[in-house]
């Protein structure tokens, strides 16, 4: 679970910074916590105390548009049905009307505190995580603004979907919120609000956004306000809770492949028996008057890395400027064409720059924020950020290229995402959240409509000092106060909105290993050149294609391990024929995604687009591997941006504890390639990288000579081996490539490590061990097995049940196991996040819970619901394109075929209680974890936030 927040559209370019290292991008990944899976089924229908039976037995239907239905229910559930057969999953998304902006005096926080306590049970399902678990569904529920929803994407059957309908009909009245659940869900919820407290750019936004806002919600955080998270009774919860969680404030949508006719008459029994009160639910009413002169806030804290914004109030999301407002993110804050980056960025006087503008229901705000390194001025990068968002778009008009470029890239987005159908399910609840679902529909037909003088009215409409918020307030000569419009009628709007057809549907196709390896088609390709392809019809001609090569040996990579990690990023800045804008520009047109990444020995390409524009995608990508531009220029914003990532992490518990341990792990002279550098190692080792070192990389070590292409969707195999052999034939180099291998450390001896980090609220717990083990033995599927009943299913597993759910410790907890087969070797890893006066209590609760289930062993129920998720979220993730892809490339690498996946569940299913507690005896052993945990321990006395 986790709250809408202040910083999604940054966060994405953000974690740029991150991704672009492997160590960082494993950082990323083990911080973000997994959502998990799976089921058994169920016949019972929830007891309702609120049903009624005088319900119409067929739902109204409301209107149809572009494939999506809509229905309304006789107590006022608002439906939305949106079939799609391509894919064997279907999603159920249960919106409530209802976030921070309806939280009154002493409430903040309480609705994403109440989405917490909804999944703490009701009487007919007294476990929520489990129930989720069991069935295999990859599940969530997020707060926001203007909604709260839960969403569940299962395995496509009849069962699962009533499953899901009883579900959330169930705790939408019925839930418990009890006093004792408050108590230990409180402080998982501060654990949350005090991460967010450890990221600078997020705290700042967040001031930002509350001084912009006088009176009105939008300027009340969605995390809430420290004191009211530890105090509300649980009575105000309650009262909370059946205020706004009624039928009538509900859209229920449901998306995938399933029944529309067996869906509707399953809605009807289980939400259409619910009870909406007599009496209406209160509307708000507050609106934020006109800004009558800028505003300054000052965030003063510990860290390394500066930030300079500004704020602008914008209309609502209905409104017809909104668009405008969006294309003006990309105008203002694209790399490489925005102004602000080139301004910025390009002079260095910023490392970094983002900008958003919030979608919402009633007048909302535009950022943007520039990250400037510690040694440059903060004056000079705010007057340069206010310069260019209110001078130059009124002194250089904006232009039609300009406009067209923005336009491009969010119908690229939106098409790629419209793939997705359980994605399109959670972007209707946003849009239906700002006023009315079809919104995501003609917000498209605006932006394909959108003219220069719609977007230069707009920006000057808003980009005025006196609607600003980033410096003092000054008075001026006069006041000039800019008035937001109101939100549209929406009624009227859409009175004549007729929407477009339907995008064609994909092909479902069965996602069992040895299925799928039967449509699958290997073989060679150029070189050493091995490749995997699955055609299929997939929604709007969707290809996923991945592709790795492989160069260099332990020792012909020594000193050169800085130019190969940014070796990918550097190709990705375009080709000898197009520069960095024109080579965006290209994939734009062609709408393609592209990531490009490196690490020593290996460049990782992965790329999404539409079969029509194939052919000439995978020519692009001919020039883009053989002709890169690597240009000194851009190889500079580059290590600026890198550079500052890393300082940014020297005072980061996320960072800092993984690094001590995969550094004990890793035990390799400093000459090695596999030696783990400290920050400091890293960022002098990228400072004294240069251009030069990278072009000859490239050119004496990268072709065809090995490497992996896997290839999922709406393509024909027979002209795409022809179009990759074009590009890659004679691609040869003289330096061999023999694979580096990652050995295993068995024998190094558990330790832990505190690190201390000045004024971070949150403190992180990383641990991990190695085994030399190979993945195809029978014991590797116990051990999975028994990992994930320790602490691999999310919310619910023995660890998180204890150490969030019971104890309140932790926000996010959880153990993985990771094989890796060339190796014959499999980390054990262990991590959490809790308050640093808890740090004692933390790792003794997990001591105990790893030296219980040693002792007592696991349960035979335990086993058999295990094996049922794991295999039903197997099922999950290979309905999946992307993640098949990288399916079909790592059984490439590891010269197998999905045989070894169907052996490895055969393993799974049998498994027995003594092969995994003997897996659990034998491999999880808690003296010999290597353990490190950072955070703010000089200015906290233990047990000072324990409960």
């Amino acid at each position: 679970m986790d709250f809408r927040n202040h910083v999604d559209s940054i966060r994405a370019r953000l974690d740029v910074g991150y991704q672009r290292l492997g160590m960082m991008a494993m950082l990323m990944a083990l911080a973000a916590v997994n959502t998990a899976f799976a089921d058994t089924p169920t016949d019972s229908k929830p007891q309702h105390p609120n049903s009624t039976e005088s319900h119409s037995p067929v739902p109204k239907k409301v209107i149809e548009l572009e494939g999506i239905s809509e229905y309304v229910l006789d107590n006022g559930v608002r439906v939305l049905l949106f079939p799609d057969d391509s894919k064997e999953v279907v999603t159920v998304n249960m919106t409530l009307f209802v976030g921070s902006r309806h939280e009154g005096y002493g409430e903040a926080g309480m609705a994403h505190l109440l989405e917490h306590m909804l999944f703490k049970g009701t009487p007919t399902f007294p476990e929520v995580p489990k129930a989720l678990t069991d069935r295999g569904a990859r599940f969530n529920g997020t707060t926001w603004l203007d909604r709260t929803n839960y969403y569940e994407t299962l395995p496509a059957s009849d069962e699962n979907l009533r499953f899901a309908l009883e579900l959330e009909s169930d705790r939408l009245l019925n839930s418990f919120v009890r006093g004792e659940d408050l108590a230990s869900e409180m402080t998982v919820v501060r654990n949350e609000f005090e991460r967010g407290e450890n990221s600078p750019i997020r705290v700042l936004m967040q001031r930002m956004q509350s001084a912009a806002y006088d009176w009105h919600n939008y300027g009340q955080s969605t995390i809430g306000n420290r004191s009211d998270i530890e105090r509300v009774p649980v009575v105000k919860l309650r009262q909370f809770y059946k205020k706004y969680y009624r039928p009538d404030n509900v859209m229920l949508i449901v998306a995938g492949k399933f029944d529309p006719d067996f869906a509707l008459q399953q809605i009807q029994e289980t939400f259409g028996a619910l009870k909406s009160p007599d009496t209406p639910i209160d509307q708000t009413y507050t609106t934020e008057p006109p800004q009558d002169g800028e505003r300054t806030v000052v965030l003063r804290r510990v860290g390394d890395v500066q930030y300079v914004g500004s704020a602008y109030h914008i209309p609502s999301g209905s409104h017809e400027d909104y668009a405008a407002m969006k294309a003006l993110v990309y105008v203002l804050g694209d790399e490489p064409s925005g102004r602000l980056y080139k301004q910025m960025v390009e002079t260095e006087i910023a490392s970094n720059v983002f900008t958003l503008a919030y979608g919402l229901t009633e007048p909302g705000m535009f950022m943007a924020i520039a990250e400037i390194p510690k040694a440059n001025s903060i004056e000079q990068a705010r007057q340069t950020l206010l310069d260019v968002i209110e001078k130059s778009l009124s002194e250089n008009p904006i232009t039609e290229q300009e406009v067209e470029r923005a336009r491009q890239q969010i119908l690229k987005e939106r098409e790629l995402a419209s793939s997705d159908t359980d994605k399109i399910a959670v972007a209707l609840s946003d849009w239906a959240a700002q006023g009315d679902w079809r919104l995501y529909l003609l917000y498209r037909d605006r932006i394909e409509k959108l003219t220069v003088e719609q977007v230069q009215q707009a920006a000057e409409r808003y980009f005025v000092r006196n609607n600003r918020t980033v410096g003092l307030f000054i008075p001026s000569e006069e006041s000039q106060r800019v008035s937001i419009p109101e939100s549209p009628n929406l009624a009227e709007l859409f009175k004549d909105y007729e929407g477009r057809e339907a995008i064609a549907a994909g092909e479902m196709i069965d996602p069992s290993p040895l299925a799928i390896e039967e449509r699958t088609e290997r073989g060679d390709l150029v070189g050493g050149i091995r490749y995997a392809m699955l055609p299929k019809k997939t929604r709007g001609g969707a290809v996923t294609l991945n592709m790795t090569f492989r160069f260099g040996t332990g020792d012909t990579l020594k000193g050169k391990v800085g130019a190969a990690e940014l070796l990918g990023m550097l190709m990705s800045k375009g080709t000898k024929q197009l520069d960095y804008q024109e080579f965006q520009d290209e994939l734009t047109r062609l709408r393609a995604e592209l990531t490009m990444n490196s690490t020593v020995g290996l460049l990782q390409l992965q790329v999404k687009t539409k079969r029509e524009f194939l052919p000439e995608v995978v020519e692009l990508l001919g020039d883009v591997l053989r002709q890169p531009r690597l240009s000194a220029d851009e190889l500079e914003v580059i290590r600026r941006q890198v550079v500052t990532s890393l300082q940014q992490s020297e005072n980061e518990p996320q960072a800092l504890a993984p690094l001590s341990v995969r550094k004990r792990l890793s035990p390799y002279d400093p000459d090695h390639v596999l030696y783990v550098q400290s920050i400091d190692e890293q960022v002098e080792m990228y400072k004294n990288v240069t251009a030069e070192q990278i072009q000859q990389l490239h050119a004496n070590f990268l072709g065809n000579q090995a490497g992996e292409v896997a290839a999922v969707g709406d393509f024909d195999a027979e002209e795409l081996k022809s179009m990759l052999s074009n590009e890659l034939a004679d691609w040869k180099v003289a330096e061999p490539y023999v694979r580096v291998d990652r050995d295993p450390h068995p024998g190094i001896e558990g330790s832990l490590e505190l690190i201390e980090t000045p004024d971070k609220a949150n403190a992180f717990f990383y641990s991990s061990e190695q085994y030399e083990l190979s993945d195809a033995d029978p014991s590797y599927a116990s051990l999975v097995l028994g990992n994930f009943i320790l602490g691999g299913g999310s919310l619910s597993s023995r660890l998180a049940d204890r150490v969030r759910q019971q104890e309140g410790l932790s926000y996010g907890v959880r153990s993985s196991v990771t094989a890796r087969a060339r190796d014959n070797r499999v980390d054990f890893t262990l991590y959490a996040i809790t308050n640093p006066a808890n740090r004692e209590k933390l790792i003794r609760v997990i001591r105990e819970e790893i030296d219980r289930i040693r002792k007592d062993g696991i349960t035979a129920d335990e086993l058999a619901k295990a094996k049922e998720a794991y295999l039903q979220r197997n099922r999950v993730s290979r309905a999946d394109d992307s993640s098949l892809a990288s399916d079909l490339l790592s059984s490439l690498f590891n010269e197998r075929t999905l045989a070894y996946e169907a052996e490895h569940e055969s393993q799974i299913q049998a498994a027995t209680l003594e092969s995994v507690n003997e897996a659990i005896q034998n491999y999880i052993q808690p003296e010999k974890l290597v353990m490190a945990i950072a955070g703010d321990f000089a200015n906290v006395k233990e047990g000072e936030a324990a409960q």
